[in-house]
């Protein structure tokens, strides 16, 4: 099930993993497993992926890895399917990303020697890519009565779903905000119109959507396997330039 209108549809770069997710979810909809225990999988695979980087085992990281993108639309595809949306899932979803991706390149640093200054500052700058694809994806299915569960601004503890306790959801809300937030402002600061222009087209989704996060982990699987783990962390650096090119593309291309 898509998150958007079959209209606004476009091809999604970073979500390869959601026709496998889509089976997994199927194989579980009538069984007591839920979203939040699919989320928790993915979490178990990241782990692993990082345990194979910290023993140089790149082949078998790179598995694990891609692995962990399935599940991860695995997760969101069972909560469609079971009618099941759920705030404490999708803030769940998100800390879970945010804490592997820093485990992720901190692994990678480790193993290559490489400089934790710099590890540092492509963990800040993957965080923002993803956040610039996330922003534009969250406007547009606001906007064209996709899912709603992501919210555009994530200002205030939002009201438990049927099925999730208030308290969860304050919970997992609050650690969202801590982890997030400072990303979150950083490209709203840089593109605050970005809620009042057109409607964005195809072209520009697919190609922003190379900075999702399911792109990311596929191009470091690559280099894994590739046995380039220490050209990962200056490659994500560089390519976080183009977040000023696909911002300035929205601002001034497409109005």
């Amino acid at each position: 099930m898509s998150k958007l209108p079959e209209k606004y549809q476009f091809k999604d770069l970073s979500d390869y993993g959601r026709p496998i997710g889509r089976l997994i979810a199927q194989s579980l909809v009538s069984t007591r497993f839920t979203p939040i225990d699919v989320t928790t999988s993915f979490i178990v695979a990241g782990v692993c992926a990082i345990y194979c980087i910290f023993n140089e085992l790149y082949v078998a990281a790179a598995c694990f890895i891609i692995l962990k993108s399935i599940l991860d639309a695995a997760d969101g595809e069972l909560s469609r399917l079971k009618n099941t949306p759920s705030y404490t899932g999708r803030y769940y979803d998100s800390i879970a990303d945010l804490l592997l991706n820093a485990l992720l390149l901190y692994s990678i640093c480790y193993v290559t020697n490489g400089s934790y200054g710099l590890a540092a500052i492509a963990f800040i700058g993957l965080q923002l890519q993803g956040t610039v694809y996330n922003y534009y994806y969250v406007i547009l299915r606001n906007r064209v009565a996709g899912d709603t569960t992501s919210r555009i601004f994530e200002n205030q503890t939002p009201v438990a779903l049927a099925g999730e306790s208030q308290r969860s959801v304050d919970i997992f809300y609050s650690l969202y905000v801590v982890l997030y937030r400072g990303f979150d402002k950083t490209i709203y600061f840089l593109d605050k119109q970005a809620t009042h222009g057109n409607t964005f087209p195809k072209w520009f989704m697919t190609m922003i959507s190379i900075f999702g996060l399911g792109f990311q982990l596929l191009v470091i699987s690559f280099m894994l396997v590739l046995d380039k783990a220490a050209l990962i962390i200056p490659v994500i650096v560089a390519s976080s330039v183009l977040i000023l090119f696909f911002i300035g593309t929205r601002k001034f291309v497409l109005k």
